[in-house]
């Protein structure tokens, strides 16, 4: 029996398949979640087999092709039918053309841009590069605006910005092997935002996926956030 229960002290643990940490930068805090992308099923979703579609994070866990979930965040904004407003591309098949050009509201908010996500890479391109180049994606969600263009915050972001909301987004690394999703735990600025991803986290790019509907589930930190029904959402599953 001790020797059983010496085995079992030693015997190497999985890694953890997120790593999530609360952050307080600025003045503000935030929570962002580090996926090797590599290593992890990053995935996103929004209707199951049937069409319908799932709309939270339990709606991913009960999926019958899931066996636990481990990360979630809504992935990119949506209509009143929870239909993507922009491209979206989920394993290999395309839902919504991409949308190229200004418009109201934050989508419009131009330079906007797209999450493409591959079984080894994930990386976020601005919308017309994104057209230019036309990556191969397997899944792919686009929202906006931009966070950080090539180290640089989006032109209309104003340091003095009175307007705040809970805010969540996505920055990756150069070469798409780390993405970081991140959740302000509180009312920030776009400025404030984007800051973090550029000056704390240095990702080269980063996405805006939403405010006010912003949420995360976290197995690690035993998080998992109520609120509206979501559209496109992300994940990690197992």
């Amino acid at each position: 029996m001790r020797r059983l229960a010496a085995l079992l002290l030693f015997w190497p643990l999985p890694a953890a398949a997120v790593t999530c940490a609360d952050i307080d930068y600025g003045g503000n805090s935030f929570t962002a979640c580090t996926v090797d992308v590599a290593s992890e099923n990053l995935s996103l979703f929004h209707k199951d087999a049937e069409g319908v579609v799932i709309g939270s994070f339990g709606g991913i866990e009960a999926l019958p092709e899931v066996d636990s979930l481990v990360f979630a965040m809504n992935a990119g904004m949506y209509h009143d039918d929870r239909s993507p407003v922009g491209h979206y591309r989920e394993d290999g098949v395309e839902t919504m053309r991409v949308i190229p050009n200004a418009g109201p509201g934050n989508f419009g908010l131009l330079p906007n841009g797209v999450l493409c996500i591959n079984e080894d890479s994930a990386q976020v391109y601005e919308t017309l590069d994104y057209v230019d180049r036309a990556p191969a994606c397997r899944d792919a969600t686009q929202s906006g605006p931009m966070l950080v263009i090539d180290g640089a915050l989006h032109p209309r972001f104003l340091p003095d910005s009175t307007s705040r909301f809970v805010r969540n987004g996505v920055g990756t690394s150069a070469d798409g092997g780390t993405a970081v999703f991140v959740i302000s735990n509180g009312s920030v600025t776009f400025h404030e935002f984007g800051s973090f991803f550029r000056d704390y986290l240095k990702l080269p790019n980063a996405l805006y996926f939403d405010g006010k509907v912003s949420r995360l589930y976290a197995r690690d930190q035993g998080r998992s956030d109520f609120g509206f029904q979501l559209g496109p959402m992300v994940a990690v599953t197992e």
